[in-house]
């Protein structure tokens, strides 16, 4: 999938590199990137080797020749380097001095693995980030950002409408289903000691239901599944009665967040990437994508192992006035999103 050769993406890129952030705080730098062949992670990359601001980057995955066929535009660029690693490894790379800034993005993100891999998921997103941390400290790191997620707050008890980042809501700890957002909220509270027994500075960006054209087609995520469906002119189907409301945000205005909290953030603080202007009920979702492509919702049960899988909250709205009063500003609202989503996906598939 060559995303490069679409205007829209382009665009996309050159957006969020027209941007007014302190972009000079990596001129000549070097950025670390765990999980850097995924949703979020892949955009990152692109946006910082068309700054061309001298940044060496380099590109963390488990497989070298899927990241370098995703990130062909590149070519042999000096600037990015690629490290095939497995994350819930110790990381012991020689070849590698200091290292400026280090983003954490690796996680299972599918409710798939959260139910057929619930050990993978946990250690990933704990003995996983321990190894990114070490490493960190060891190689003298500028700043480290950890990735975590709108599921650290758990249900909403009825006492709000919007999440700050105050707010810790219910979890059900003794369930299968609580190994994902349980092992990021260990991993703030890891991120937390490490800031205060190692003196590593650290932002948490919390982000939200993210979406966009760089997805993994093997997403297994009720969005990602809607978009899919939609470019193939298919019948949306969704598995639930759609009352869920959530927060999501494309991926354009997700990274935007990510690089605002690197490189404006407070150390130790965490920030929502949300705007309400993308808030929606999961019918109301599967709805524009099945108008845009011209096509119905499908109401259907999910199999035992998809339905372990899924989030048991039913209102996860974010507060994102935090970050937007360090600077940020999203661009797209829910509709235009995912309409841009689905035009560039359904003009690079065709390719």
């Amino acid at each position: 999938m060559n995303l490069y050769s679409n205007d829209l993406y382009t665009n996309d890129i050159d957006y969020v590199c027209g941007l007014s952030l302190p972009w000079n705080k990596l001129q000549g730098k070097s950025v670390m990137i765990s999980g850097a062949t995924g949703l979020v992670g892949s955009f990152l990359v692109d946006v910082l080797m068309s700054k061309n601001i001298d940044c060496k980057v380099y590109a963390l995955s488990r497989n070298e020749d899927k990241a370098r066929a995703r990130f062909i535009k590149w070519g042999n660029n000096n600037n990015l380097q690629y490290i095939q690693y497995d994350i819930n490894k110790p990381f012991v790379n020689d070849t590698i001095g200091n290292i400026d800034y280090v983003l954490h993005l690796a996680s299972n993100t599918h409710p798939m693995q959260y139910s057929t891999d619930p050990i993978g998921t946990i250690t990933t997103n704990i003995i996983g980030l321990q190894n990114m941390l070490e490493f960190s400290v060891a190689h003298n790191a500028t700043r480290f950002a950890f990735a975590s997620s709108n599921e650290i707050y758990g249900e909403n008890r009825g006492d709000t409408e919007l999440f700050s980042e105050e707010y810790c809501g219910y979890i059900n700890c003794n369930t299968m289903r609580a190994g994902y957002p349980e092992s990021k909220r260990c991993g703030e509270a890891l991120c937390q000691a490490y800031r205060s027994q190692k003196g590593l500075d650290i932002v948490i960006p919390r982000i939200t239901r993210s979406y966009g054209p760089t997805m993994l087609m093997s997403d297994t995520k009720a969005i990602s599944q809607f978009i899919k469906k939609g470019i193939a002119g298919e019948d949306i189907i969704l598995k639930s009665t759609g009352t869920q409301y959530y927060s999501y945000q494309y991926v354009a205005d997700t990274v935007s967040g990510l690089l605002t909290i690197l490189l404006s953030g407070k150390s130790g603080e965490a920030y929502n990437i949300a705007a309400e202007n993308s808030d929606i009920m999961m019918k109301d979702l599967a709805s524009i994508i099945a108008e845009y492509a011209g096509r119905k919702v499908v109401f259907e049960i999910p199999d035992a192992v998809e339905a372990a899988g899924y989030s048991k909250a039913t209102k996860a709205r974010l507060d994102g006035s935090k970050l937007i009063s360090i600077g940020w500003s999203p661009r797209y609202d829910i509709r235009t999103g995912l309409k841009r989503t689905m035009d560039i996906l359904k003009t690079v598939n065709a390719n």
